[in-house]
């Protein structure tokens, strides 16, 4: 048997490396904060770098390189699958009033006419969408894939509760396994809450986004068991819609139920209570001071 010879990989020149660098840290500044995945996908899109497994590596080396040296700030690229646990504590009274205030939140959804949360296949994007869904106080569900019946449960029994419509916005993969694992959080849901009333929404990534922004795709797997009730040959990560799109499509949505002039009113009354509580922890520091004296 004959074998054809390999392809010699021609090592990136100095002048490309430079290059190559100056143009990540051009889109880690545009898109972040974001995942290693998405400059990736967004260094494929503008040509930077090929889209194979070896140029991911690249990638990956080359954004380690640019932190250590300070190019790249290390808050500008996420990893929310890794975190640190610890108690809060305070050093009196004063000071855990002080931290309320700071991070005092008004429900902006007491007297809404709906029930919003937005559901996530990959716990890596929830950086990326966590802003949005904070800034409208808004539950941020990470599903990591297929959720577990425990967290399926726990969400279905909230929603049971409530006296009000439940709207479910899912992103996810466009492949066999993403649309499936929205299948099942919207059928499980129902199941377990089937008095309530909810809307189920798939927010991204759908067909139409692929053509209209130019995602990049890759063949479908055909050895998925799910391949052929998926009925497409082309499937598409998340990760290659640009951030900011991602986060307008959040907010768009959000903002269906509570508009923006409802919004505004309700942080105006939300930054006058923080500043009643903020007042009165001022008051207890004195009042400290006084008995200490």
């Amino acid at each position: 048997m004959i074998y054809e010879t390999s392809p010699i990989r021609r090592r990136a020149t100095a002048g490309e490396m430079r290059e190559r660098h100056a143009a990540l840290v051009a889109i880690v500044s545009e898109i972040q904060p974001c995942t290693v995945r998405q400059v990736f996908y967004q260094a494929t899109v503008r040509g930077v770098v090929a889209k194979t497994e070896a140029s991911y590596s690249k990638v990956q080396i080359a954004l380690v390189a640019l932190r250590r040296s300070g190019e790249i700030p290390y808050g500008c690229i996420v990893d929310n699958t890794r975190m640190q646990r610890k108690p809060t504590s305070y050093s009196d009274p004063a000071e855990a009033l002080d931290t309320v205030a700071r991070f005092y939140r008004k429900d902006l959804w007491q007297y809404a006419d709906a029930y919003v949360e937005v559901w996530l296949e990959k716990d890596a994007l929830s950086g990326v969408i966590y802003p949005m869904t904070a800034r409208y106080d808004v539950p941020l569900m990470t599903a990591r894939g297929y959720a577990s019946l425990s967290f399926l449960s726990g969400a279905a029994e909230h929603i049971a509760q409530l006296d009000r419509p439940a709207y479910i916005y899912h992103l996810g993969d466009l492949d066999p396994s993403g649309v499936d694992a929205g299948r099942k959080i919207e059928s499980t849901l129902r199941e377990l809450a089937p008095a309530a009333e909810i809307y189920f929404e798939r927010l991204a990534v759908n067909h139409d986004q692929v053509s209209m922004w130019n995602l990049p795709t890759r063949p479908t797997k055909t050895t998925d068991s799910r391949a052929r009730n998926f009925g497409s040959q082309i499937s598409v990560e998340m990760d290659a819609i640009h951030p900011d799109m991602l986060r307008a499509l959040v907010g768009n949505a959000i903002e269906r139920h509570l508009p923006q002039h409802e919004f505004d009113v309700l942080k105006v009354a939300e930054a006058s209570e923080r500043q009643f509580l903020s007042d009165w922890a001022g008051r207890l520091r004195v009042s400290a001071l006084q008995v200490g004296a």
